[in-house]
């Protein structure tokens, strides 16, 4: 009895030994394969990073491009209409809409006029605006010149104070004088500021203001 006992323990002991041997056996690959699969996993996120930084790079370059092409073709663009005459209806008005919203948020016109040939209500002369624009606030005057000459600008300030004459049923909108061109130096910027002109010309790759720190004055006056 007691040697079959022994045997039996024996037999046991055996299998536990095995039991264990396996299972250290299958710890040390299951190990190996986690160490394996996380090396993987490392190199696949590092694949990956790289990649994605790749990618970014690729759209960086992309959107330079765009924006470069984009750029040149207004130019193109408002070149062509400048040789063409229709400045005013392919460019600068559908502009006006955007520079009030940003810098007067004004999100929409009472009334917008292109090309408006106005009769002076006292009878006294006829004259063309290239944009004329109302809200309840405000009232857009834009001349619009291919070439920046100072003597249009110098005409445009000594018209700017009979504005009320012309329209005499807006009285009481604050005045805002736009001149635009596709490209205004810096130095005639400086003068139209000096006389509470906004410049309105090709910035980057759309019409935008090019001296919008004298808006206050305008409202002020």
């Amino acid at each position: 009895m007691e040697a079959a006992v022994k045997e039996k323990f024996g037999y046991l002991e055996s299998l536990l030994g095995q039991f264990i041997i396996n299972t250290d056996t299958s710890l040390t690959r299951l190990e190996r394969n986690m160490t394996s699969l996380s090396k993987e996993l490392h190199e696949e996120d590092k694949k990956f990073k790289n990649e994605m930084r790749e990618f970014k790079e690729e759209m960086s370059e992309f959107k330079k491009e765009m924006r470069a092409d984009r750029k040149a073709m207004n130019k193109k663009w408002g070149e062509l209409a400048n040789k063409m005459g229709t400045i005013v209806e392919d460019i600068v008005a559908p502009s006006l809409g955007g520079i009030a919203r940003d810098y007067f948020q004004v999100d929409e016109f009472d009334d917008f006029r292109i090309r408006n040939y106005k009769k002076k209500p006292s009878g006294e002369g006829r004259r063309e605006f290239d944009v004329v624009a109302y809200t309840q606030d405000y009232l857009f005057i834009v001349e619009t010149k291919s070439t920046p000459r100072i003597e249009y600008i110098k005409d445009f300030i000594q018209f700017i104070p009979q504005i009320p004459d012309w329209f005499p049923e807006l009285t009481g909108k604050a005045i805002i004088p736009i001149f635009s061109s596709l490209h205004i130096s810096t130095d005639t910027v400086s003068f139209l500021s000096k006389h509470n002109i906004l410049a309105m010309a090709m910035k980057d790759d759309n019409m935008d203001l090019l001296n919008p720190e004298i808006r206050e004055n305008l409202l002020t006056h």
